[in-house]
């Protein structure tokens, strides 16, 4: 038989199915390596999450009085600024009530005056009757040696001792009268009187209430929620709208529990919102992780010891913040999803906040002026009262 004779192929289709097997495994290899590359400096360094939904304020405005709507001067979508009146209610019975107040001042002035003027009537009758004891004892004191030569008679004596002890029972009445005088002005003037600073509060709410009949807006921003009507009859604490400022917004982005472990206060992160897409992108950091889980907080919180359970992955609330230029150039709303990449190479932060905030949350000066106000109408109604009682010699205590 004859021996099978070998071809020159054979080698060279071993080779090029060795260099195959090399090359494929450089390719794995590398592909390896580019991952454990992109993990290590990429992956590794990011926490991402499309659980993120935008929130802010969400300032409700209510009456501080009752009364009835009378005219609502703004709606929903409507830009307000703070100090802005927003409803009007109808003030026939808060007029009535600061016109009462304002009589019940002027009549305690006018009282408190007549006690300052008793108080000097007082004291001028314990002057009246200390000279006239002053005089009934020297009158006493030089008749008495004319007694021992009989130049007058011993019932003139008499009657002057007896005229002596009058005197005197009557100027302790007159210091009584005094005392009690003087115990009603208290050591005050006129406007510090506390007559006159009870009914001075009293008219300083009534004139409150009175301005608030205009409920002004808290807040600048875009109003929401609107509910109230005219003709509405309103309590004190009903929400009658709310205030959204668009300028002061976060993001509360919900992170799986598992991801949490590197995240810190003040990391870095960018955020994408659906509504522009990703090519705007947004800039802010951490601000604090949440106390609790979102199922913590729920109204019905789960019971996982009865019955049958399953594991399931819990996310905590992270708040970020958003760069108010970014916000500026593209406004957000309350309520839209986000997209959030936070940076988390930097550990160098703390997972809590140890130390209270420094300055408030929030604040309005739209009712700082309010008791300004009642305090000037006040002030001035006891004026015009006091400048009457001082033509007359009253209203100062002597």
């Amino acid at each position: 038989m004859s021996e099978p004779v070998s071809t020159p192929e054979a080698p060279v289709s071993k080779r090029k199915r060795r260099y195959l097997l090399i090359g494929l495994a450089s390719i794995f290899v590398l592909a390896g390596l580019a991952w454990w590359i992109m993990w290590h400096f990429v992956w590794s360094t990011r926490i991402t999450t499309d659980d993120a939904y935008v929130r802010g304020n969400q300032v409700v405005v209510a009456s501080a009085v009752p009364g009835t709507v009378i005219a609502v001067l703004a709606g929903d979508t409507d830009r307000v600024i703070t100090g802005q009146p927003l409803v009007r209610l109808e003030q026939t019975d808060a007029r009535l009530n600061l016109a009462g107040t304002r009589h019940a001042l002027d009549r305690a002035v006018r009282g408190v005056a007549a006690q300052f003027a008793e108080a000097q009537r007082a004291a001028a009758e314990v002057k009246a009757r200390r000279a006239a004891l002053a005089q009934v004892k020297d009158t006493l004191q030089r008749n008495l040696p004319l007694l021992k030569e009989k130049a007058v008679a011993s019932l003139q004596i008499t009657q002057m001792r007896n005229a002596l002890r009058s005197s005197r029972a009557a100027l302790q009445g007159a210091l009584r009268q005094a005392g009690a005088a003087q115990a009603l002005i208290g050591g005050t003037d006129i406007a510090h009187n506390p007559a006159v600073l009870s009914a001075r509060d009293a008219f300083r709410a009534a004139w409150v209430a009175l301005h608030r009949d205009t409920i002004l807006a808290p807040v600048s921003g875009y109003v929401a929620l609107r509910t109230v009507q005219v003709g509405a009859r309103v309590q004190p604490g009903q929400p009658l709208m709310q205030i959204i400022p668009l300028g002061n917004l976060w993001v509360v982005a919900n992170f799986k529990e598992t991801k949490l472990a590197k995240v810190r206060i003040g990391q870095p992160a960018t955020l994408t919102s659906d509504l522009y897409g990703s090519d705007i992108v947004y800039h802010g950091k951490v601000l604090g992780l949440g106390a609790g889980t979102g199922s913590t907080f729920a109204l019905l919180p789960p019971q996982n010891a009865t019955g049958n359970w399953i594991k399931v992955v819990q996310r905590l609330p992270v708040r970020i913040s958003i760069n108010p230029q970014d916000l500026a150039r593209h406004p957000l709303r309350v309520g839209l999803s986000m997209n959030i990449k936070v940076m988390i190479g930097d550990q160098k932060g703390l997972m809590l906040a140890q130390q209270p905030p420094k300055k408030p949350l929030a604040v309005t000066v739209a009712y700082q002026h309010e008791l300004a106000g009642a305090d000037a109408a006040a002030n001035r109604i006891i004026a015009a009262a006091v400048t009457a009682a001082s033509r007359t010699g009253h209203g100062t205590r002597r």
